[in-house]
């Protein structure tokens, strides 16, 4: 099973990609982990900012694998303790398909996007910067595959 991290945005800071790359260095091991940067749609004054999400969306479908298992993260989605992400982790490696977890931008996803979600995720109520989300959804996978593989990373 691969993933397949599709993060709307580009470019980021020098702490983000050096944190996602441990990670990603990490649950190399179980679970490789690809990272896709998305345009973002254009904003500002003047311009729509739906128009910019749908934008976005055609760019987040196009970069889909075929037949992954789709999670989106989304505020209104399941809040997954890590233990319960690895009980999904474990039911997504049963499936025997590879996984897209998807990043929106400001506005969200567009509705095409959610429209095609198996599963959505939330990481709680807060807001946190997309960047930064990039890497705590790495974190995140490597504590689920590591608990799985009874390695001792998670210490609850």
């Amino acid at each position: 099973m691969k993933a397949r991290l599709i993060a709307t945005g580009e470019r980021a800071p020098s702490w983000v990609a050096e944190g996602f790359a441990e990670y990603r260095k990490r649950l190399s091991h179980w679970m490789p982990l690809e990272l896709v940067e998305v345009e973002p749609g254009l904003r500002g004054k003047g311009r729509d900012p739906q128009r910019a999400a749908e934008d976005e969306g055609r760019r987040v479908l196009a970069a889909l694998p075929k037949n992954a298992h789709v999670i989106a993260l989304d505020v209104p989605g399941k809040p997954w303790s890590s233990e319960q992400l690895a009980t999904r982790m474990e039911h997504w490696r049963q499936q025997g398909r590879d996984l897209a977890f998807l990043i929106g931008g400001p506005e969200g996803h567009a509705p095409e996007v959610k429209a095609i979600a198996n599963e959505s995720w939330s990481l709680g109520p807060l807001t946190l910067p997309h960047m930064l989300v990039r890497l705590v959804v790495a974190e995140q996978l490597y504590r689920a595959a590591a608990m799985l593989a009874n390695h001792p990373y998670h210490r609850a």
